[in-house]
């Protein structure tokens, strides 16, 4: 019969450091991620014809010109659309896309084990693959033209447009930029917290139970391959 681990103060004092550093991540992910977004929704994305409908030169001109961004069937501030943004994405990832991305990534590939560009790779691609679509469809939502009635064709066709238009901005960014960044950041914070998980596993036995634990097994190993373990 198989043998539950016994919940211990130690063992809850880890899980409570395991959600900050969780909570963290995502925290720090999705506020990176929303601002770009925003920025390469609104001016890539939408700027010229924004700025053909208003008759101005500039962005920053038909933003102010149509007193803010179209939100809800109204027009809200930038800082609002990413406020209502940065709260729907890291509600998303820290309950949804984190754990399945994570669970998806654990089924074939091992942090432990594998290089960890592999096991960061998967992740990365399984969180876009989830987030993405998850999010073109809120945004959907935010930003259907409401003035000019409702279809529900229209509806899932917009929301197939802004997937193929978000998909290659979301996993290339994500893959090359973002996470690096937010890697780095991790290491900084929670230094103590990998060293360790690193004591504890020092013979790569004990598999990550989560995302946190994955991404501290991940830059241990870097830490291992760049002096030549």
């Amino acid at each position: 019969m198989k043998k539950t681990e016994k919940s211990t103060p130690k063992n809850k004092q880890a899980q409570k450091q395991n959600r900050l550093q969780h909570i963290v991540y995502a925290l720090i992910t999705v506020v990176i991620t929303v601002h770009a977004f925003v920025l390469y929704s609104l001016y890539f994305v939408e700027g010229e014809s924004l700025m053909q409908a208003t008759g101005t030169a500039s962005f920053a001109q038909a933003i102010r010109s149509q007193g803010g961004v179209y939100m809800f069937a109204s027009h809200l501030p930038v800082w609002a659309v990413i406020l209502v943004e940065t709260v729907c994405a890291f509600v998303l990832a820290v309950a949804v896309g984190s754990p399945l991305a994570f669970w998806l990534a654990s089924r074939k590939f091992d942090p432990r084990r594998n290089h960890p560009m592999i096991f960061e790779s998967a992740i990365i691609t399984a969180t876009v693959c989830i987030m993405c679509p998850s999010m073109s469809l809120l945004a959907d939502f935010f930003y259907y033209p409401y003035y000019n009635g409702f279809s529900f064709t229209d509806f899932l066709l917009r929301w197939f447009r802004l997937v193929c238009y978000n998909l290659p901005f979301a996993y290339f960014s994500q893959m090359f930029f973002v996470q690096p960044f937010v890697r780095f950041v991790i290491r900084k914070i929670f230094a103590s917290k990998i060293e360790q998980r690193n004591e504890q596993n020092t013979d790569k036995t004990v598999k990550p139970h989560d995302e946190t634990e994955a991404i501290a097994d991940i830059i241990i190993r870097e830490n291992e391959i760049a002096v030549g373990k």
